[in-house]
C-alpha cells in the first residue's frame, strides 16, 4: 500500500451531525450556507474576500478539492445537518512534511454547539492516523477568541505567537499556533 492509497475516511459520523468530502451535488447547499454567512465569516476567512462565486464556481471548486483528496494534499470535508451545509472542516499539508493543519468554519446559526470542536477532534484523529503524520496542528489570528477555544478544549499546546500577514478585516496579525503530536492525543484518548 502507498502513502497516497491511505486517505482519510469520507465520510464521520459525530454527534448532531456527519463530516463528509463534499460531493458534486453540494455546490447549491455550500454557496448556501456562504452566501448566509458572508459577514460573519468576513473578518477571519481570507477566501471570503473572492465570495460570493457562482455556482459553476463552486462545482469548480469542488472539483479541485476531490483532485487535491486523491493526491493528498488537501483533505476537505463539509459539515452536514442532512443536505444543509452547516460549516467545513480540513486537514491541509502546508505546516511541515510530517504535519497537518485543521482549519474549520461554522454556519452563524450552528456556532456555540461544539460542531468545530468535534470536527477537529475528529480530524485530529484521522490526520494522525495516516502514515508519516506526527503532529497536527490548528493557526488562529489571535482576535479570533472562539476559534482558539477549541484547539484548548482538545488538549492542544498553544506552542507559538508570530507575525503573520494580515489577510482578512478581523485580524491582527498575530497568529497563534497550538499543536498536539501522537503521543499525547493516544494518551487523552485512554
Amino acid at each position: 500500500m502507498t502513502q497516497r492509497s491511505v486517505v482519510p475516511p469520507r465520510e464521520i459520523v459525530l454527534e448532531g451531525f456527519v463530516l463528509r468530502q463534499y460531493r458534486p451535488e453540494d455546490a447549491p447547499a455550500l454557496v448556501l450556507a456562504v452566501t448566509e454567512n458572508l459577514e460573519h465569516l468576513r473578518p477571519w476567512m481570507p477566501w471570503i474576500a473572492l465570495e460570493p462565486t457562482t455556482l459553476e464556481e463552486r462545482e469548480e471548486l469542488i472539483a479541485r478539492w476531490d483532485r487535491e483528496w486523491e493526491e493528498g494534499a488537501q483533505y476537505s470535508f463539509g459539515m452536514f445537518i442532512g443536505a444543509r451545509v452547516v460549516g467545513g472542516a480540513g486537514l491541509m499539508r502546508r505546516i511541515a512534511p510530517d504535519g497537518l493543519e485543521i482549519g474549520y468554519w461554522v454556519h452563524r446559526d450552528y456556532t456555540g454547539r461544539g460542531f468545530a470542536t468535534h470536527a477537529a477532534g475528529a480530524l485530529t484523529t484521522v490526520g494522525l492516523s495516516l502514515p508519516n503524520v506526527n503532529h497536527v496542528e490548528i493557526h488562529h489570528d489571535k482576535a479570533n477568541v472562539a476559534s482558539g477555544r477549541v484547539p484548548l478544549k482538545l488538549g492542544f499546546e498553544k506552542v507559538r505567537e508570530e507575525p503573520d500577514e494580515i489577510s482578512a478585516p478581523g485580524e491582527t496579525g498575530v497568529s497563534c499556533v497550538w499543536s498536539i503530536d501522537r503521543a499525547v492525543w493516544a494518551s487523552r484518548a485512554m
